[in-house]
């Protein structure tokens, strides 16, 4: 763990053809990678090959996931709302890990149309508080009429309220899993 840089997963969970989460991850992540103190490793759904059922062992892929998120210290789930929740893909990719999400905090980057995504956000809270991480209380959010996202209509400050908070989170939790191993 040590003191460098916090580790930051920023998941991109929507795999459908003509989506939208990659343009919008691409802006966060640019505006993220000009933050100090991050290191970032961008997953994207569609690069991983993960059964749509849970089998009884886990596949290669499932693992190689698996241990991206445990390399991970924070994470930045980004999300489209899908009929006032999140998609099928994200919540497969979710369940692939279980332990390697404990004790570090998420936060989010949703899009939809009107609502901003942020009936998905709620739906994800309730699974990651299950899975025992920290959630971000601030978000950032977009309404897909607006158009893209941009740094004129707030959406800047944003990036960085949700940053300031996962890496404080990030750093915190990264000193209490090296003082004590997390138990539940």
């Amino acid at each position: 763990m040590g003191n460098g840089p916090l580790r930051v997963a920023v998941i991109i969970g929507s795999t459908r053809e003509g989506r939208v989460g990659d343009a919008v991850a691409q802006w966060f992540t640019a505006r993220a990678g000009d933050r100090d103190g991050l290191v970032l490793d961008v997953l994207d759904l569609v690069d991983f090959d993960l059964p749509s059922g849970l089998p009884e062992q886990a596949t290669r892929e499932m693992k190689r996931f698996a241990g991206r998120i445990d390399a991970a210290e924070a994470f930045v789930v980004v999300t489209p709302e899908y009929n006032r929740s999140f998609p099928a893909s994200l919540k497969q990719a979710i369940d692939c890990a279980y332990d390697e999400w404990r004790a570090k905090p998420v936060g989010f980057v949703s899009y939809g149309y009107r609502s901003q995504g942020l009936y998905a956000v709620e739906q994800l809270r309730s699974i990651f508080t299950e899975l025992h991480t920290a959630t971000m209380r601030d978000t950032v959010a977009f309404n897909l009429l607006d158009g893209t996202p941009s740094d004129s209509d707030g959406q800047g400050q944003a990036v960085t309220t949700l940053l300031d908070e996962l890496l404080w989170w990030g750093l915190a939790l990264r000193e209490a899993r090296a003082a004590r191993p997390y138990v539940c």
